[in-house]
């Protein structure tokens, strides 16, 4: 089968498509041939080698030389053990290796919503999980609350920003000039542009603050912030090498110690509950995925080279099958 491998760290043009063994479906597993695939920074961080991360996932080359971790697909064939799929259901979860024509998935994995494409589902996973166990269980979000997005616009933005009007927030959400429709459009009740207003001295404060572009000081974020708000930290700027990110967020935690307001920075896991709450979310045209281009496997280089620009409205998909 086809996949995408990578045997050094360094910018995209490491990434190759190439030949390797198909799997084998597991006695607890899924074997689904995949459709589509789309991209995170993780997969970007994981290419470039962040150092920090090297003590994980090898020090001076990668340990596992597959990359990619959202899909949807068709189930070709299950094991003895699993109950809740069989051939031929269509599916959408995540697995590491997902930038591949198969993967033999043992948990996440559910079917897919029957409303979108195989690329709009497979544009779900990491981004769609992040937002709702980010707003839901860490934001721990209430119904009339105000909330703010911060970089609305992204992959993580776009879900955000309909899962916290799902769950009944006020939602502002902060983006650039050229977006400021679209997030309008995905039902924000109010949208900055942060090229023309600065949302740290509007006078407004929230009851909770989803932090993805990571942009301002913890100083600015407090202003803004009531007394007993949540302020969830979900991602950052790239930052130096041997960081990245990490560098932003360790700044944040720091000099929010002692801080009234609760900090949380988290990372998300997949799972098979909060993989069909989003389907039901999407089924019922509650929530829809952002796709902004779809490229296919053989240009995942370019893929990988848009998402390094760190401007892409919503999500970036392969298409494989």
């Amino acid at each position: 089968m086809k996949a995408v491998v990578y045997s050094s760290y360094g910018p995209p043009e490491v990434l190759q498509v190439a030949e390797i063994e198909k799997p084998l479906v597991t006695e607890d597993g899924v074997l689904v041939r995949v459709q589509a695939s789309s991209v995170n920074p993780a997969e970007w961080y994981g290419m470039t080698g962040l150092m920090i991360a090297r003590f994980s996932s090898g020090l001076f080359k990668p340990k596992d030389s597959r990359i990619g971790a959202d899909f949807s697909g068709v189930v070709e064939s299950v094991g003895g053990k699993v109950g809740h799929l069989k051939p031929g259901d269509e599916v959408y979860g995540g697995r590491n290796g997902a930038f591949a024509e198969y993967v033999n998935v043992v948990n996440a994995v559910v079917r897919r919503p029957a409303n979108v494409s195989f690329e709009g589902a497979a544009a779900i996973p990491t981004a769609g999980i992040t937002a709702l166990q980010g707003l839901r269980d860490h934001g721990e979000i209430q119904p009339g609350q105000k909330v703010l997005i911060n970089g609305a616009a992204g992959g993580v933005g776009t879900f955000a920003v309909q899962i916290a009007k799902v769950l009944g927030a006020e939602v502002t959400g902060v983006t650039s000039t050229k977006n400021v429709e679209k997030i309008r459009s995905l039902g924000a009740d109010h949208v900055i542009d942060y090229t023309r207003d600065d949302f740290t001295r509007n006078g407004k404060s929230y009851d909770l603050i989803f932090d993805i572009a990571g942009s301002r000081t913890w100083k600015e974020y407090r202003r803004v912030l009531k007394p007993d708000a949540r302020f969830i930290i979900v991602g950052a700027p790239k930052g130096n090498k041997v960081l990245g990110p990490l560098a932003q967020i360790i700044k944040l935690r720091l000099a929010s110690m002692g801080a009234s307001q609760k900090v949380i920075f988290f990372i998300a896991r997949f799972n098979r509950p909060d993989l069909d709450t989003l389907r039901e979310m999407v089924e019922s045209e509650k929530v829809k995925p952002v796709v902004e281009q779809v490229y296919p496997l053989a240009k995942v280089v370019d893929a990988m080279k848009h998402l390094g620009t760190g401007h892409a409205s919503g999500k970036i998909a392969l298409k494989i099958g």
